[in-house]
């Protein structure tokens, strides 16, 4: 199954018959001091810049939230928008859990975008999934509902469904939606993992469709957290996630081995050309 994002100038194709598509993640104030600040000052040069960085550490995706506390996200969030788009080619992940917000965003963007997200409550379909259509955009579907998210593959895989035919219904095509399992941190829970990529598993049986992750969650709270989230990623992608949200310039290694080891990469090319890119910088 193929997925196709879009910007003005460059298609992204998800499948699990090529490469890795990588989100980044690096636009998001979550825990990130400095883009928050910049974000309220109203800074968005120092946003373009991160776009920048994480497009040469080998992006394909740009996730753009600019959810913070004091910030206006219906206002903002399409000019940050903008910016990026102005300074990458990269298609944009619309990322709000603003329903307003994101149909600003949708409004100034230039391509066919991804949103992040809806997920399996009622008030989030009725508002998210009528924009998906109307705009034309891809949606990221979170395996989460009214009572948080499942400790239970078969539970998360049962949302994952509601999600996909609910958006089928509106005439969403089963392309157009990318399943999110949801990664909890393992220092919570040392279950976590194997919960989430058995459902990671379940759902590429199942569904076929596209898969994403916010890798990261994994080691949230532990100590080393790049070392565990760099030996969890490859676990998720073999299972059947397509298009992790990660940190690019961390995590681009180990993606490029596990394509190389997976198939996904003939004679070696991207690995190596990967190899010697980070020998020149």
């Amino acid at each position: 199954m193929e997925t196709k994002v879009s910007s003005m100038k460059k298609e992204v194709i998800i499948s699990a018959d090529r490469p890795t598509v990588l989100i980044g993640e690096r636009i998001n104030p979550t825990g990130k001091k400095k883009l928050a600040a910049a974000l309220k000052a109203g800074d968005l040069d120092f946003v373009c810049q991160q776009a920048l960085n994480q497009v040469k550490a080998g992006a394909d995706i740009l996730d753009v939230n600019v959810g913070a506390s004091d910030i206006d996200e219906v206002a903002l969030l399409p000019q940050v928008v903008q910016a990026v788009m102005n300074t990458v080619d990269v298609p944009l992940c619309l990322d709000s859990a603003n329903p307003k917000a994101l149909e600003s965003a949708l409004k100034v963007y230039q391509g066919k975008p991804l949103i992040n997200s809806v997920n399996g409550e009622t008030p989030s379909m009725e508002q998210v999934l009528p924009l998906v259509k109307e705009y034309g955009a891809i949606v990221i579907g979170l395996t989460m509902d009214d009572e948080g998210i499942p400790n239970d593959p078969a539970r998360r895989l049962a949302i994952a469904h509601k999600i996909v035919a609910r958006a089928e219904a509106l005439g969403i095509p089963r392309q157009d939606v990318i399943i999110d399992c949801l990664t909890l941190s393992l220092g919570a829970d040392s279950k976590a993992g194997l919960v989430v990529i058995e459902t990671i598993r379940r759902v590429k049986a199942e569904l076929g469709l596209n898969q994403t992750l916010g890798a990261s969650n994994i080691s949230f709270g532990m100590p080393d957290r790049d070392l565990l989230t760099s030996y969890f990623l490859p676990i998720a992608i073999a299972a059947g996630v397509t298009c992790p949200i990660v940190d690019v310039a961390m995590m681009r290694p180990a993606v490029l081995a596990i394509d190389l080891a997976l198939g996904r990469d003939d004679y070696a090319r991207r690995y190596i050309r990967g190899y010697r890119e980070r020998q020149k910088a």
